[in-house]
């Protein structure tokens, strides 16, 4: 086995590991975990698209609103995480309107915060949300698993030439496929299947994992960058390894909020309104 291989298998187990522990964890474990990986994604983000050389001032503002989205996480106000880091965002705006500096500010802003909120918020600190995790868990896992065997197996016409050449969409209705089972498996381990709305939520998820991975890789490609980082011996950054996480729980919070908003605003457990229950 190649030194690079063992590395890689090594640090995967590591990552692996600690996730798992803190997912089973929950509380202030997991939101720990969350806020790490949002300070990471947006130390990744700024470094690719070069914020630090292009804009110090503006840079040093970003890194300022994710210290205030990672305390709310940390304290546990969720309740105003969203509108705390709205107004982040807006200051970002208008400090690129006045300086003319680059919009990938706020883009970073809004890519890092909404992966500590959208990580924190679905896990939470009860069975219902650890169950909601490893329901998103499995389905990105298994889309990403699969999308990758399917390809290679199938082949045929590419998915985003211009953006990800070594994508088909073989590969991608394969890991949606897998994905949905996935995800319908991890329920039905715990619950009964009676709710059709599952697979649909599945779905969407593996879909929107998709589209992370390739966000990433047009992110990635409109700066010439290979990796994110260096961060992950062996797979390169954290980014490389969350882009699909990102999309899938920033997606999962919006049908929750969207589900929020239909039922009049009332108070509702987010890992009920995933699962459906």
């Amino acid at each position: 086995m190649q030194a690079e291989l063992k590395l890689r298998i090594a640090s995967g187990l590591v990552l692996a590991a600690v996730v798992l522990a803190a997912t089973w964890i929950g509380g202030f474990a997991f939101q720990l975990l969350s806020v790490a990986i949002g300070l990471l994604v947006y130390y990744e983000w700024s470094t690719i698209t070069k914020l630090p050389e292009r804009d110090f001032q503006g840079n040093a503002l970003g890194w300022l609103a994710q210290v205030v989205i990672a305390g709310l996480v940390l304290l546990d106000y969720m309740h105003i995480s969203l509108p705390g880091l709205a107004l982040c965002v807006l200051a970002a705006a208008l400090w690129v309107l006045i300086k003319g500096t680059s919009w990938w500010l706020p883009g970073g802003i809004v890519y890092a915060g909404l992966t500590s909120i959208s990580l924190a918020a679905i896990r939470g600190a009860d069975y219902l949300g650890l169950m909601a995790m490893l329901f998103v868990f499995a389905v990105v896992w298994a889309t990403d698993i699969f999308a990758y065997f399917t390809g290679r197996a199938i082949g045929g016409p590419k998915l985003a030439p211009a953006i990800s050449p070594g994508k088909t969409w073989s590969g991608a209705i394969g890991g949606a496929i897998f994905g949905v089972l996935a995800g319908v498996a991890v329920f039905m381990a715990h619950f009964s299947l009676e709710d059709l709305r599952i697979p649909v939520i599945a779905l969407v998820l593996s879909v929107a994992s998709q589209i992370g991975d390739l966000f990433e890789s047009f992110v990635k490609r409109r700066f010439g960058v290979k990796d994110s980082s260096r961060l992950i011996p062996g797979h390169g950054g954290v980014m490389d390894r969350v882009d699909g996480l990102i999309f899938a729980c920033i997606a999962a919070l919006a049908l929750v909020l969207g589900q929020f908003l239909l039922a009049g605003g009332r108070e509702v457990a987010f890992g009920a309104i995933l699962l459906g229950l």
